[in-house]
């Protein structure tokens, strides 16, 4: 196998496109780098001005990738051509930063290459997170026919049928190599003179669509597209977008739409654009349908629970106490219990009783607080003033009825009754001693409640009391504790092996973490249609959580409100008076916060919107350097109460006119 050919400067160039996975793009370097020991290769990451600190962890860990760091989010197709441009290598390989290499990948796709010069491009088989195959792994051509047969169904429910699985072309052995249509973007393996010939990703596609576009175009330039059985990669799939999402759905059919207008007759473009545009508004409402439902089915049941309860308390208080089956108004029942439970639901939720993992605390004070703020209120309405024994009883049916639907939905999912964990995870650790202890100590950081059970010994037998055996012993060990999740060390376990033991072992209900090496977190990802999960003993910032999100958004209502109603006092105080105006309507509608960061941008992730003010807002500014601004910043979102806010806003109340950054 011929290492470089004259034209070019390397063998291989792998580019990676970056937008805010630092976890995942340090994992996938590293299998690259394991992959490439043998072989003449250059790699390139396009960072889509990523906020997560990726470059900086580039630079730092990295030094051989060579980066293109963009101003802004360029896409998909724009980032992968700037460093195909650049990029001096007989091959291209276009990566997702959510991906594991075997060892071997690399060679094995040059070989193949090598050897089949009719072969244009290559993808490979692929698995997710869970050591389940990823039907797109091999792709036909998205025709009217074949479109329609995917859009509605048919492709699913008949996946071994030649007419109706073209889509996946689930009906050839996922063993076995075969010519294919369509390439996967998350690994496209091609040719340089082929896309010198063909054509780069077409930029009109901003994400999705371009890997079909660019796979048909080396079909029709007269080259074969192939997919290599040979050799396996990790795609954890869904990291940067999510697949369930309104937006995804848009996205993902309108770049259908752009294939079909440019590479179909204009009558097949036109029937397959109305038939996505269908499509798309069908799955998008059947979405927003699903999420509402899944978002209002709890709170329902609990509102109509309430409100029973309440109902049947005011019936026996009238009947046992006030000895009178017509006591009360028929308007209590109909508007004033309603309300009762109305106000009870929403400081539940307001104090956190939807929150996960459920607490039976924070349901107690949410019912608590309602109670007593139906009872201030009805203490200035002489028609709603009725039985404070009912409303107290009413808070109390309301505090028990949310405990026990809590109760009654945890032991259906995690069999059983402590609300204050989500579930009982049982892990195992696979490596070898010295690195299994360090892995141990991340999960005490970031999750002290699971039970980590001990190691798998790799190599090196161990007499440790935590050693439960070798790795030939796997599934039986998994079998025989009741193991719900095994973390890789892949400092002691080359990545063919994991995956070996992911498929093999092929349990639904076990997930697989990997540590990447001498790294402090780790990484996995329950399904192809969900987020993977990161966890790292970094410092965990308290405004990023739920409760602290709606919390932050309540203070803001309130004290908008507030301001508008004295602002004919509080214009006095303030410079820019039409700017605080506009500010408060500002902050009441949800477009911007009162407190947010100095440097919005680095910390855009948090959630927190653009503020008026900021932690550093009590300086002059002239007297703080970046570095200063961003260590505020970061102590504010560490330590973040809804207190620390009405201070800062008490603070700076002469500077609300100011204009947000």
């Amino acid at each position: 196998m011929s290492q470089k050919d004259n034209k070019y400067d390397h063998k291989l160039a792998v580019i990676i496109v970056n937008y805010n996975v630092k976890h995942f793009l340090e994992q996938a370097l590293i299998s690259v780098e394991k992959s490439s020991k043998k072989i003449n290769i250059e790699v390139w990451v396009v960072d889509n001005n990523s906020v997560d600190g990726s470059v900086e962890m580039l630079r730092n860990k990295f030094a051989w990738v060579k980066v293109i760091v963009n101003k802004i989010n360029v896409g998909f197709s724009k980032a992968n051509n700037q460093a195909i441009l650049k990029a001096k290598s007989e091959y291209i390989l276009l990566l997702n930063p959510d991906t594991i290499l075997e060892e071997d990948t690399l060679e094995k796709c040059i070989e193949f290459m090598d050897n089949h010069p009719e072969a244009g491009g290559l993808g490979v088989k692929m698995f997710d997170g869970k050591g389940r195959f990823l039907p797109e792994s091999k792709r036909g051509l998205p025709t009217p026919e074949v479109a329609f047969y995917k859009i509605f169904g048919l492709a699913k429910l008949f996946p071994n049928s030649r007419k109706f699985g073209k889509y996946h072309l689930t009906y050839l052995d996922n063993d076995k190599t075969h010519q294919i249509e369509v390439l996967s973007g998350a690994f496209m393996f091609m040719r340089k003179k082929v896309l010198d010939k063909v054509g780069l990703l077409d930029e009109d596609y901003f994400m999705y669509g371009e890997d079909i576009d660019l796979s048909y175009r080396i079909t029709k330039g007269g080259y074969k597209n192939y997919y290599f059985a040979g050799t396996r990669i990790i795609h954890y799939k869904g990291e940067s977008t999510k697949k369930a999402s309104v937006s995804y759905v848009f996205t993902f059919y309108r770049a259908m739409v752009i294939f079909a207008k440019k590479h179909f007759s204009k009558k097949n473009a036109g029937a397959v654009a109305f038939l996505i545009n269908f499509a798309i508004y069908l799955r998008a409402g059947v979405e927003i349908f699903k999420q509402f439902v899944t978002k209002a089915f709890l709170p329902a049941i609990d509102c109509i629970l309430v409100y029973t309860g309440l109902i049947l308390i005011k019936l026996y208080w009238e009947v046992n106490v006030k000895n009178s089956e017509h006591y009360y108004p028929e308007t209590y029942t109909l508007f004033v219990l309603p309300s009762y439970a109305l106000v009870l639901l929403l400081s539940i939720y307001l104090n956190g009783g939807y929150d996960k993992p459920f607490s039976v605390f924070r349901i107690i004070r949410g019912a608590f607080i309602g109670t007593i703020l139906i009872s201030s209120i009805s203490n200035f309405i002489d028609s709603y003033r009725f039985s404070k024994a009912i409303l107290i009883l009413g808070g109390a049916w309301a505090a028990l009825s949310f405990i026990i639907t809590k109760l009654i939905i945890h032991y259906s999912k995690f069999k059983n009754m402590d609300l204050g964990q989500d579930k009982n995870n049982r892990v195992i650790l696979v490596g070898n001693e010295d690195e299994t202890k360090r892995v141990q100590k991340i999960f005490f950081s970031a999750k002290p409640a699971w039970d980590v059970i001990g190691f798998v010994s790799v190599t090196k037998p161990s007499n440790n009391e935590n050693h439960l055996g070798s790795v030939k012993q796997l599934a039986e060990i998994i079998n025989i504790y009741k193991i719900n999740e095994v973390i890789f060390c892949s400092k002691d376990i080359p990545s063919h092996q994991i995956i070996e033991w992911m498929t093999v072992i092929n349990a639904p209900n076990i997930e697989y973490k990997i540590v990447p090496d001498e790294t402090n977190y780790v990484i996995g990802s329950n399904s192809k249609e969900t987020q993977g999960s990161i966890y790292t003993v970094e410092v965990k910032l308290n405004i990023t959580g739920s409760s602290s999100i709606r919390n932050k958004r309540l203070l803001d209502v309130i004290v908008s409100s507030a301001f508008i109603l004295t602002s004919p006092i509080l214009l006095f105080l303030v410079k820019q008076k039409k700017e605080f105006l506009l500010n408060l309507i500002k902050v009441w509608t949800g477009q911007i916060t009162f407190v947010g960061f100095s440097d919005h941008e680095h910390f855009k992730l948090s959630g927190v919107k653009k503020g008026i003010i900021n932690p550093a807002s009590i300086f002059k500014s002239k007297q703080l350097d970046k570095t200063a601004l961003r260590r505020l910043d970061y102590l504010y979102a560490k330590d973040y109460t809804p207190y620390l806010d009405i201070s800062l806003i008490i603070k700076n109340i002469k500077k609300l006119g100011r204009k947000p950054k």
